[in-house]
């Protein structure tokens, strides 16, 4: 991580309850770290593919408890990284805040689009054939989305266009928001805030 280098949007956060523990760092103009343990390798394997895809550097490591199953750890994990964008965002010059993406994963398509808007919108359209894929519920995936697009301030939509395994759907999810997140997040020659309010949020 690039901390304390002039220009960089960087945030570090952590956040402890009675079910939880998650700590994060994230680096926008970063792109060559990922290091994530959540102690749900698939749900691993997903911010990873984030990460990279993002082009952006994330620490991230969370215990929760998996005992009981897997839904406050990977909600909390939404929960820190909207977060940080937010935070990593704010010291930001402008960006270009909107952004759409195809992404197909072998049999499965999506469509992520969004917009750093101040405002937190999730649609989310996505049919599942399994309630897990490895140790993650994949009605969890929303539930994940949903809160980082809550603490992001972020409008977000997902769309499944086509796919039959429910593995390349996910991935395809996790990329396509990567990529997004790259374009929209890329700083932008306009002065001053983008949004004829005047304001960012």
């Amino acid at each position: 991580m690039s901390k304390g280098t002039p220009g960089v949007r960087f945030a570090e956060l952590y956040r402890e309850t009675s079910e939880t523990r998650v700590q994060i760092v994230l680096d926008l103009d970063g792109g060559t770290r990922q290091d994530i343990t959540t102690g749900i390798p698939f749900f691993n394997h997903m911010l990873q593919q984030l990460a990279f895809h993002g082009q952006v550097d994330i620490g991230l490591s969370a215990e929760g408890d998996l005992e009981i199953d897997d839904h406050h750890t990977v909600e909390d994990c939404g929960i820190v990284l909207g977060q940080a964008l937010y935070q990593a965002l704010d010291q930001s010059d402008p960006i270009v805040r909107y952004a759409s993406n195809h992404t197909p994963m072998d049999e499965a398509l999506v469509l992520v689009a969004l917009d750093f808007s101040g405002r937190s919108i999730l649609h989310f359209d996505v049919d599942w054939k399994r309630e897990k894929i490895g140790d993650l519920s994949t009605e969890c995936v929303r539930e994940f989305f949903r809160a980082l697009s809550a603490h992001a301030r972020l409008t977000l939509h997902i769309k499944k266009i086509h796919g039959e395994n429910d593995h390349h759907v996910c991935e395809a999810i996790f990329k396509a928001f990567g990529r997004a997140l790259h374009e929209a997040v890329a700083k932008t020659e306009r002065r001053g805030v983008t949004s004829t309010k005047g304001k960012r949020d």
